[in-house]
């Protein structure tokens, strides 16, 4: 142990780190709600393996004085739980690191960092107790000590989350939770770690939620009755929030076979008249190509949550990546206009997802909402999210006799009917279609309708969800990202004390924004940020603006950036 202890201030990285089914999670969300009852910034992530046992997996909490809401790459304390829980996180182990670990417990590679380690028993307090099994929460009361949680705010933890399995279970939970505490009090006590944070007023009273909390929300606050799905990590979360929440808000959710009945379920229930929308990953979003392009001569709305990992194929299929873009783009054969919109952080997932249904029924288009593993399964304390501005406004029309589904103004929007609501047929087809809705194979008809599905395009293009800005308006560096690569940039440039450097962050990626370019054009130089191997967005300005980013720092191993590797790439180039 180094001399003199561990000192912290004013921020907080702990990772725990362990094989599937030890029991990490429960230690992640008992320590976040712990720290942030007691007034606490907290951010919680989580890297693990696709497999229900074993692996090495592991949780990172960053507490902090100010706001802290991206993963770090930095460790302060760690508290491995397995023989390979060293070995998988040495590249982020430093000379700083605290490790604490079992006095039973061997793990590979330790002996390099003997000097930094601090052993507790956790094995054997667990045994006196009953069994490993509460290992986990002895490492709980110890971490939640160090940041002198209340031992009552972690006894009603305990009660909250055990209270229903028994008086035996509830009483052995509390007992191991005060040895725990107990452990951590003796390592404050004897100057092995002092850690010191300002709390921050308010913080107590503000919501924790993680990325799939947030996109199911932003959905019920845009009015999403239904929701079909075929269960695909990292998408599943928003499937399992919808369907508990299904008899609360009057949703109808749908386990579906497969991806493909899933997307035709959705549309089915847009042309009844709810609003619907699939939660997907990649490979789900390939087998629904021909639905959505079925959306797109259908003139139907759709809601289109794409959570993305890494592929092709399988791929990573529990990592993070931003590669997706393209595959969200080009989905669905033929010609037809679409929306893609992309959230930087809690508060824009539940803005641009309550959006989309908005934008979807306006334009009657598919509307993508792009997230990826990162967003989902991280999670920090926020504001409660502004909910007077959701009014659902419906944009069928209850139809006359003469009705006509595809009669389309200037706008390209056609008047939307509801079967059963009004007096006419509400015919629609899968085929090329006349005005009624009938099938046709007039080559004047065909041309004509995909020019009024394409004048769309104009439409959606005059009202942009516009990107944000931040930093001086005479820059000459603009960063450019989008999507989850949002807090994590900011910090790097807070952290950079860059000067003459702006960040234009992207939320809706198509149509693209002629600003964007404007933006671009005031820089004398551009660097784009992404989470893929081709730069994807570059392309993207590059077709639609005809404007080259001078660089593009990427990242596709599966994990999301970090500050500390952004600040010295972005050195490099600016």
């Amino acid at each position: 142990m180094k001399d003199g202890g561990f000192h912290f201030r004013d921020e907080l990285s702990i990772v725990l780190s362990g094989e599937a089914g030890q029991g990490i999670q429960t230690v992640e969300v008992l320590l976040v709600k712990a720290f942030k009852r007691a007034g606490y910034n907290v951010f919680s992530t989580k890297e693990y393996m696709s497999r229900i046992r074993g692996g090495a997996n592991s949780t990172q909490i960053r507490v902090g004085k100010g706001r802290v809401r991206s993963y770090s790459g930095r460790i302060d304390i760690l508290i491995p739980l397995s023989k390979k829980a060293v070995t998988h996180l040495e590249e982020r182990i430093d000379g700083n690191t605290l490790i604490i670990v079992d006095t039973e417990l061997r793990p590979d590679g330790l002996e390099r960092y003997e000097g930094q380690v601090h052993r507790v028993p956790f094995t054997r307090t667990a045994n006196e107790l009953g069994g490993t099994v509460y290992t986990n929460i002895l490492a709980t009361g110890l971490v939640a000590s160090l940041l002198e949680v209340p031992p009552e705010t972690l006894e009603e933890l305990l009660r909250e989350r055990f209270g229903g399995r028994g008086e035996d279970v509830l009483e052995s939970n509390l007992e191991a939770g005060k040895r725990g505490t107990a452990l951590g009090e003796e390592m404050r006590e004897s100057g092995v770690v002092n850690v010191r944070i300002d709390r921050a007023p308010g913080t107590a009273d503000e919501v924790l939620l993680s990325g799939a909390e947030v996109v199911s929300l932003g959905a019920i606050a845009g009015g999403c009755d239904f929701i079909s799905s075929y269960p695909m990590s990292p998408s599943t979360g928003v499937l399992v929030q919808l369907s508990r929440m299904a008899d609360r808000f009057g949703i109808i959710a749908e386990q579906a076979e497969d991806e493909i009945a899933a997307v035709n379920m959705t549309i089915g229930a847009w042309y009844a008249g709810a609003r619907g929308m699939v939660t997907t990953s990649g490979g789900g979003l390939a087998l629904m190509a021909e639905g959505i392009s079925l959306a797109g001569m259908l003139d139907s709305p759709l809601v289109i949550h794409l959570a993305q990992r890494p592929g092709p194929a399988t791929g990573l299929p529990t990592r993070t990546e931003q590669g997706d873009l393209e595959l969200a783009l080009y989905s669905g054969h033929g010609d037809f206009p679409r929306i893609l919109l992309a959230p930087g952080d809690l508060g824009e997932a539940f803005e641009l997802t309550r959006e989309a249904f908005e934008l979807a029924d306006r334009y009657q288009v598919p509307v993508f909402v792009l997230t990826d593993q990162y967003t989902m399964d991280s999670y920090y304390n926020t504001e409660m999210f502004d909910v007077e501005g959701s009014v659902v406004r419906d944009h069928f029309q209850e139809t006359t006799a003469d009705y006509r589904r595809y009669v389309g103004g200037e706008d390209g929007i056609c008047p939307r009917g509801i079967p059963g609501y009004g007096e006419g047929l509400v015919c629609v087809d899968s085929d090329t279609h006349d005005e009624e809705g009938h099938i046709t194979e007039n080559l004047e008809i065909r041309e004509a309708a995909v020019n009024r599905r394409m004048r769309k395009l104009k439409s959606i293009t005059e009202r942009p969800v516009d990107p944000l800005l931040m930093g001086p308006d005479d820059y000459t560096t603009l960063v450019i990202g989008w999507g989850s690569t949002k807090n994590t940039i900011m910090e790097a440039l807070e952290r950079g004390g860059f000067e003459g450097v702006s960040f234009l962050h992207i939320k809706q990626l198509y149509p693209v924004d002629r600003r964007i370019g404007e933006y671009m054009a005031r820089a004398k130089r551009t660097i784009i940020i992404e989470n893929n191997a081709t730069s994807q967005m570059a392309r993207l300005l590059k077709l639609h603006l005809g404007r080259d980013t001078d660089r593009s720092i990427l990242k596709y191993n599966g994990m999301p950036f970090s500050p500390e590797e952004l600040v010295p790439r972005l050195r490099e180039v600016i």
